[in-house]
């Protein structure tokens, strides 16, 4: 199958391609005048990044910088670090950051990128789904601090992405799974083709070959573009549509679940999750049809995905809400639906509301 090229044509625009086996694609992307790369890994990567360290060197000066994995080393010390490996090596404006990894090292490696000289190019490569689907692609970048998740961060829209399928390969089954939470939280707010694929397909056939996965990709690769290039910086969407913000469905509960867990719950299993409990908060508000409410609780759990958590109480969560970035002073704001692909912000939800569903949420009241 041929490669899938989606052009992202904002302010700064850049290609994503979807496809198998693309590191040939690398050298267009980066450009004539580079000659210094930064390659920044998942530390745990190492093995699979090798070929493409590999691949550059005889071109390029690289400097290849392992990162700690997972969320735990999206942090400032170890950004301070990599400014001073990039300083050491006299890296410039001209030269390039490549990105090897999952999400957390797309924030992390995106936002070096972003602060490093003011800004130098970055190009992402996502080694997993849920890299692929939502951290490489819109320019969001962002390291954590003790208060919450992606706190800090810039906006620095990439060079280019590759979506390599074929890396998919080495990613364990539960990866692949939580990777779908951000696939079917776009079908929810864009795009319900996603949710009949999801509902129609057996869970166990979506594999890296499967025709349906890399649909699934395409069609939620594609939410994020619409909506990014309408809103990159997330201000706000026409006739009350939420911009940029709607990506962030399910995400306030999502983030404090997964702070609550010291990351122990993968990203897309807390929006799965965090998904479920907003689609309670706006039943219970009567603005989402009980139908769609439950279609979230069906939809997640289908691909193996979580919909309850019991992990922390009520308030300790709701302090982490409160701090979401979507906040405004201290009035708490939600993402909800009022129907499939129909969002927009609900400000303001009662605690009484918020207290219910996460009863509902934790499986007290059933």
């Amino acid at each position: 199958m041929n490669d899938t090229v989606l052009p992202v044509r904002g302010a700064a625009p850049y290609d994503v391609v979807i496809g198998h086996h693309l590191a040939h694609r690398l050298p267009a992307m980066l450009g004539e005048s580079v000659q210094r790369i930064a390659v920044l890994y998942d530390g745990t990567l190492g093995q699979l990044a090798q070929p493409l360290v590999d691949s550059l060197v005889d071109a390029y000066d690289v400097l290849a910088l392992g990162l700690p994995p997972g969320e735990a080393g999206k942090s400032a010390a170890v950004v301070a670090d990599l400014w001073e490996a990039l300083g050491a090596a006299g890296f410039t404006r001209s030269d390039v950051v490549v990105t090897f990894g999952g999400g957390a090292t797309t924030d992390l490696g995106g936002f070096v990128a972003a602060t490093w000289l003011r800004g130098v190019r970055v190009i992402h490569l996502p080694t997993t789904l849920l890299g692929m689907v939502d951290a490489a692609v819109g320019g969001k970048t962002g390291i954590n601090t003790n208060a919450g998740k992606n706190l800090v961060g810039a906006f620095h829209e990439p060079a280019g992405v590759l979506c390599d399928l074929a890396l998919l390969r080495t990613l364990p089954r539960d990866e692949l799974v939580a990777g779908l939470g951000e696939v079917i939280k776009c079908g929810f707010i864009a795009d319900p083709v996603i949710l009949d694929l999801v509902e129609s397909t057996d869970p166990e056939s979506l594999t890296v070959d499967s025709p349906v996965l890399r649909e699934l990709v395409e069609r939620a690769i594609k939410v994020k573009i619409d909506v990014v290039v309408d809103d990159l910086r997330e201000t706000g969407g026409a006739d009350d549509h939420p911009g940029r913000e709607v990506l962030n469905y399910g995400h306030t509960m999502a983030h404090a679940i997964e702070r609550a867990s010291g990351y122990a719950v993968r990203h897309g299993e807390a929006v799965a999750i965090g998904c479920v409990y907003v689609a309670e908060v706006a039943r219970r508000e009567g603005i989402l049809p009980e139908a769609v409410a439950d279609r979230h609780h069906t939809a997640f759990a289908r691909v193996g995905l979580p919909t309850t958590w019991s992990g922390a109480t009520f308030d300790e969560l709701h302090d982490t809400m409160l701090v979401d970035k979507k906040s405004r002073g201290s009035q708490l704001r939600l993402v909800v639906l009022d129907d499939l692909a129909r969002p927009r912000i609900l400000p303001g939800p009662s605690t009484d509301v918020l207290r219910a569903a996460y009863d509902t949420m934790t499986g007290a009241d059933r």
